[in-house]
Formats: structure tokens, C-alpha cells, sequence
């Protein structure tokens, strides 16, 4: 008899194909080969505060729910650290000179819903956006040092300080995963909201893309 997928492993093939695609969005791929300004990747850390402001806020919502509290980690949070970097990166008055690209309001949006009664989509968004911090951002993270001249300062949003193996971290939340008790039905809709978080994360680099060339081009251009 085949034993059954374990849930971790089917959501992350499942998945496999809209993590590679945001992942090779334009905006994120220049970034990553050199291609992008230090502006470029300050516009990106801002959109950060949007998106971990909400979905820190859904997890104090969700900290007593008994499905989504085992996922939930204060080694996890991130929005001090990107505090602490927009600090960094634009001056004391980064909070009056940042807002959010209209993808990051659906984004929000879309958190604060889910994250008010549906364990299901908050773990589907927590997932997406921590495991992914714990793998590929810990290689952005460096590139990014290595591209701008950073040491800590700048890119305290991808440094865990709490967390001495992100291996082993990320193996116990795929147990946690494996161990809840969703049935086929609700296990379907947590593989789609971890969808619906991918394309949030896609079309934010298209946003950002275009927020860029807007930046770019000449007032006289466009009137």
C-alpha cells in the first residue's frame, strides 16, 4: 500500500512552480544579479513593513488558536529588524516617507482577513513568507551585504539571531505542518491561500518594477 504524501512535502510541490516564478520576477532577478540599486532594494524593505506589520499583527490575533499557535515563534519576528534597517537605510523619518504599492494593500488586506478567523489562511501566508525567509532570504540577505557594502546594519530583516539552525527550525514547522488535523478539503485551501500568497508576492515585484521606471521618467515625458 503507498503511503500517503505528508502534507508539508504535497504543499511544497504543489508550490514549487509559483515560489520559482515570483522568485524570478524581473524586479527581484536584477536584484539578485547585480542589476538593481541599493534604492531598488530600499523600496523592497519598505513594502517589508506593510506585509510583517499585518501578518505579525494576525499572529498576536492567533497566538490562542490552537491550530495556528504551534507555528507561531517570537524568534520569528521580523517587523523590529526592518524597523531598525528602514532606520538605517532612509533616516529617523522613514515612516513619513514610505507607503505602500497597491499590491501591498491587497496583500494587507488579505492578512488582516484571514488572519482575523482562519487558521488555515494564516498559517498559508506565515508559511510562505518565513520558511521563505529562513531558505532563499538567507542567500538574498548575504548578496545583499555583498552587492551594497552592508555588515548588519541594512539587512537585519534576513540575520535570526534566535535561530542557530534554520535547517532544523524549518524541519520541525514541516511536522507541524504534517501533524494538524485538516481534512482534504481545508488542507486544498491552504495550498491555494499559499497560491494566492506567491502571486501577492509576483505581482509586488512587478509594482515595485514600475514604481522604478515611473521614478525614472521625465515629468516632461509623460505630460
Amino acid at each position: 500500500m503507498t503511503e500517503p504524501i505528508p502534507f508539508s512535502a504535497a504543499l511544497r510541490e504543489r508550490s514549487q512552480g509559483a515560489h520559482s516564478g515570483s522568485e524570478h520576477a524581473g524586479f527581484m532577478s536584477d536584484l539578485m544579479r547585480g542589476k538593481g540599486t541599493r534604492e531598488d532594494y530600499v523600496a523592497l524593505v519598505a513594502q517589508h513593513w506593510f506585509i510583517y506589520g499585518a501578518l505579525e499583527r494576525a499572529a498576536d490575533t492567533m497566538r490562542t488558536d490552537p491550530t495556528a499557535a504551534p507555528f507561531i515563534s517570537d524568534k520569528l519576528t521580523r517587523l523590529p529588524a526592518i524597523e531598525a534597517d528602514l532606520e538605517f537605510l532612509i533616516g529617523s523619518d522613514w515612516r513619513d516617507r514610505i507607503e505602500p504599492l497597491p499590491t501591498t494593500q491587497r496583500y494587507v488586506a488579505r492578512i488582516d482577513e484571514v488572519g482575523t478567523d482562519w487558521p488555515g489562511g494564516f498559517v498559508a501566508h506565515h508559511y510562505t513568507r518565513y520558511l521563505g525567509d529562513l531558505s532563499g532570504g538567507q542567500f538574498i540577505g548575504k548578496l545583499m551585504a555583498r552587492q551594497f557594502g552592508f555588515q548588519t546594519n541594512g539587512i537585519g530583516f534576513y540575520l535570526f539571531a534566535e535561530i542557530a539552525d534554520p535547517a532544523a527550525f524549518k524541519d520541525v514547522y514541516r511536522d507541524q505542518l504534517d501533524a494538524v488535523s485538516w481534512d482534504a478539503d481545508e488542507r486544498e485551501r491552504v495550498i491555494d491561500e499559499v497560491l494566492v500568497a506567491y502571486r501577492f508576492n509576483t505581482d509586488l515585484f512587478a509594482d515595485l518594477a514600475e514604481a522604478k521606471t515611473a521614478a525614472s521618467t521625465p515629468a516632461h515625458a509623460t505630460a
